[in-house]
């Protein structure tokens, strides 16, 4: 089976830092390649991959202003249907606007909807639902205005995140600094409760950043890190008590959710979107509606085992996992 897997290009494939999209793509394309899949990745021309790399885009256009995303999407997206017929299937993992190529070509396209960025975009994908086959990453995300071939949970690859049994005193944000993520809510719980906070990830609205989080930052007792390379990642996520996840959207599903329970950190989350889907409430991280429930949470910490975190990462969102439930989509609609 030859498979186009087409990345987006605003970050490099694996990512440096941030950029869920792309790290799923890269997991997703490495557990194939190890499994003997003939993978092309169209990804920008700085990444990393052990499958064969093609690319029309320099470097990650969040990365260089001097690049015009629309110009080179449009130059990115047209590369993989100009190559169409050397592959058994396509699977599209850059949103809505390859959907519309896909009439034009007689390869199979897989489309994963990584979440839903307005309902403005559901047009593009009402128009080609049954001709596009579409997956899911979480029950929570799907619409029911379309036909899903799958719901894939995203995996991860558990042994890069060691256990860690003691935690060290402090509460943790990881994610990108922007209202839908809660960091203002984070910041309010562990004032609270009296423990500091260790803010990590990029700041996506400055304006935000600017007004609900730096005016608490004191070095001490609330500290921004910035963005953390994915190297690091582990490292801080294990040593927390627990990752806050005070979200105030449904999200589709939250990779730094499975990356912490995977180091043995309990997850506090609001209780909505896929939050639900990941957690195990009362054994991997307790499931919240406010911050008064959260602030009990905190107190009840000390009676989750970290072991049983890491267990429902082991069982339920490895790459492994992820690359069983892939494949078994893309060889039902190769062989139909």
């Amino acid at each position: 089976m030859k498979i186009a897997m087409l990345a987006p290009i605003s970050w490099r494939t694996p990512p440096r830092h941030y950029g869920p999209w792309e790290w799923v793509v890269s997991m997703l394309t490495e557990g194939l390649t190890r499994r003997g899949i003939d993978v092309t990745l169209y990804a920008t021309a700085d990444s990393v991959t052990s499958a064969r790399l093609r690319s029309v885009v320099p470097r990650p256009c969040s990365e260089d202003e001097e690049l015009d995303p629309k110009v080179w999407e449009c130059l990115h997206i047209s590369s993989v249907f100009e190559e169409a017929a050397e592959f058994d299937l396509i699977h599209n993992n850059f949103d809505f606007l390859p959907l519309s190529y896909s009439g034009l070509v007689d390869t199979p396209m897989v489309t994963t909807i990584h979440g839903f960025s307005s309902p403005r975009i559901l047009p593009v994908y009402r128009k080609y639902n049954g001709r596009a086959h579409y997956v899911a990453i979480s029950s929570s995300d799907r619409s029911p205005e379309l036909d899903y071939a799958a719901t894939i949970h995203h995996g991860i690859p558990v042994k890069n995140y060691p256990f860690r049994q003691i935690p060290e005193d402090y509460l943790l944000f990881f994610g990108r600094i922007h209202h839908e993520k809660g960091a203002y809510e984070s910041i309010r719980l562990a004032k609270q409760v009296g423990l500091p906070l260790v803010i990590a990830g990029i700041i996506q609205d400055q304006n935000y950043f600017d007004r609900y989080v730096a005016p608490y930052l004191d070095g001490e007792n609330v500290r921004y890190v910035g963005p953390v390379m994915a190297e690091a990642k582990a490292e801080i996520l294990g040593k927390a008590r627990a990752l806050l996840h005070l979200i105030n959207f449904d999200e589709p599903f939250g990779l730094s959710v499975a990356e912490s329970m995977a180091c043995g950190t309990p997850v506090i989350a609001f209780n909505r979107g896929s939050m639900p889907e990941l957690i195990k409430d009362g054994t991997t991280g307790y499931l919240v509606d406010d911050l008064d429930q959260a602030r009990l949470a905190i107190s009840r910490l000390d009676s989750l085992d970290r072991q049983a975190c890491r267990s429902h990462v082991e069982k339920n969102f490895t790459v492994d996992l992820m690359v069983d439930r892939y494949l078994a989509v893309y060889k039902k609609i190769v062989q139909s």
